[in-house]
């Protein structure tokens, strides 16, 4: 197993982690570890989609497995938003029906030899889910903190109603990018939808 592929292996084997400490609110700062642990692994979506394609290390299997651990670690998180009262049900149902659909093309895709490869729309798609990943938890932590008593803030139940609000208006323009990103995927790839068999 090459660098890439290694790298990729290990976003899966973070978020479980990740998951843990989002979900354990009765340990102190369990949102800034959460983040550090969704950034690492965020991060290695980037180190290894570069690394492999500077040393001509593309697979089969990296191919399949990237987009495929980005999906463990978003809808894991967006699981655990939804959990905790940190987003709705409906953007998670939205962003998984999208990820079902465009795995499954790719997978029809395959068994007859074609690559569905991924496109901006889709790259933005992810950096776009990441980044209201990463500030949803960030703003958490802001409310944590003041909860802890490590910050004094005022009016923190006014300031965490214009986070909840913030991080609503992010989670809505995922959703947006990424059922765009899914409808240029079927356009795309209209004329293999249309012959498949």
């Amino acid at each position: 197993m090459n660098t890439p592929n290694k790298l990729t292996v290990l976003r899966i084997v973070i978020v479980p982690f990740y998951v843990f400490f989002l979900l354990m609110p009765t340990i102190p700062h369990h949102y800034i570890i959460a983040v550090l642990l969704f950034a690492a692994a965020a991060y290695t979506d980037h180190l290894d989609g570069k690394i492999a394609r500077k040393n001509n290390m593309i697979t089969d299997f990296g191919k399949f497995a990237d987009p495929l651990a980005d999906k463990i670690m978003i809808v894991s998180a967006l699981g655990c938003f939804v959990q905790v009262g940190l987003t709705n049900a409906i953007i998670l149902i939205l962003i998984v029906s999208r990820e079902f659909m465009v795995t499954s093309m790719r997978l029809v895709a395959a068994g007859s030899g074609k690559v569905v490869a991924a496109n901006n729309w889709g790259k933005a798609k992810t950096i776009s889910q990441i980044a209201a990943v990463l500030a949803v938890m960030v703003m958490q932590y802001v409310v944590e903190l003041n909860t802890l008593g490590c910050i004094s803030l005022d009016n923190i139940d006014g300031l965490a109603y214009t986070f909840n609000i913030i991080g609503d208006i992010l989670m809505w323009i995922t959703v947006v990018l990424t059922l765009v990103s899914g409808a240029i995927y079927i356009i795309q790839n209209f004329d293999f939808i249309k012959s498949a068999k």
